[in-house]
């Protein structure tokens, strides 16, 4: 898809700066994500995209620097403002998807609409739809150690999306999943955002995800490489 190159973007970074310790993460990292685009961070291990990724999402803040969200500067907003967009505006994956092992596939995926006031019936209606979308309708009964990885990360990827959010942050999704499961993911996220109008930011190691995106910033030692630069 192509938004243009002047649409403003809906989150954009700015000159981020981020230390862990002693250890300096972002170093003036710059990156805008626009609506409905599926954006690839890339970079090898420790370059600093989970770091820039959870800026981004309002999980960390930075040390320096800027990070807009629709007007907003996500960086000095008060945590309450925070949960709020990430109980609504924002979906969250993580690459072993972070499901609570003690519910089900479908409790999994209704949780986030019960927390945002929905009846527990409503909500697993909701949440069934969702399992639909991802083909893992079938397994809307078990538990995350009863699936597969492949499974268990579609479900994860309902529950990230179940709420309707404007932007999904999917930090390594496919990291722990073998190659035809990477790909029944990645396809089952980049239809289903594509047909919602969501933006997808997509944090990956691996080429053949990130070829899945609509463009790809690349990091390395927490700043980010220009175009046509090899690092």
């Amino acid at each position: 898809m192509n938004n243009g190159e002047n649409a403003v973007p809906l989150l954009a970074a700015r000159d981020l700066a981020k230390a862990h310790g002693s250890t300096q993460a972002l170093r003036g990292a710059s990156a805008e994500l626009r609506a409905g685009e599926i954006l690839a961070v890339t970079g090898a291990s420790g370059s600093g995209k989970s770091t820039l990724l959870h800026c981004l999402a309002g999980i960390l803040r930075p040390d320096a620097g800027s990070v807009t969200y629709g007007g907003e500067r996500l960086d000095r907003l008060p945590e309450k403002r925070l949960s709020e967009l990430r109980r609504g505006d924002f979906g969250v994956v993580f690459q072993f998807g972070q499901l609570i092992p003690e519910l089900t596939a479908l409790d999994n995926v209704a949780l986030p609409l019960m927390l945002a006031g929905s009846s527990r019936g409503d909500a697993q209606a909701r949440a069934g739809e969702w399992l639909e979308r991802f083909g893992v309708r079938g397994q809307a009964g078990l538990r995350p150690g009863e699936m597969s990885g492949g499974q268990a990360q579609r479900t994860s990827l309902a529950r990230a999306l179940v709420t309707g959010p404007k932007v999904v942050f999917a930090d390594e999704p496919t990291g722990a999943l073998d190659s035809l499961a990477s790909e029944q993911v990645m396809t089952a996220l980049v239809h289903t955002a594509r047909d919602a109008g969501t933006a997808v930011l997509l944090v990956t190691h691996d080429a053949q995800v990130a070829a899945y995106a609509d463009r790809e910033v690349r990091l390395s030692d927490g700043a980010v490489v220009p175009a046509g630069v090899t690092a």
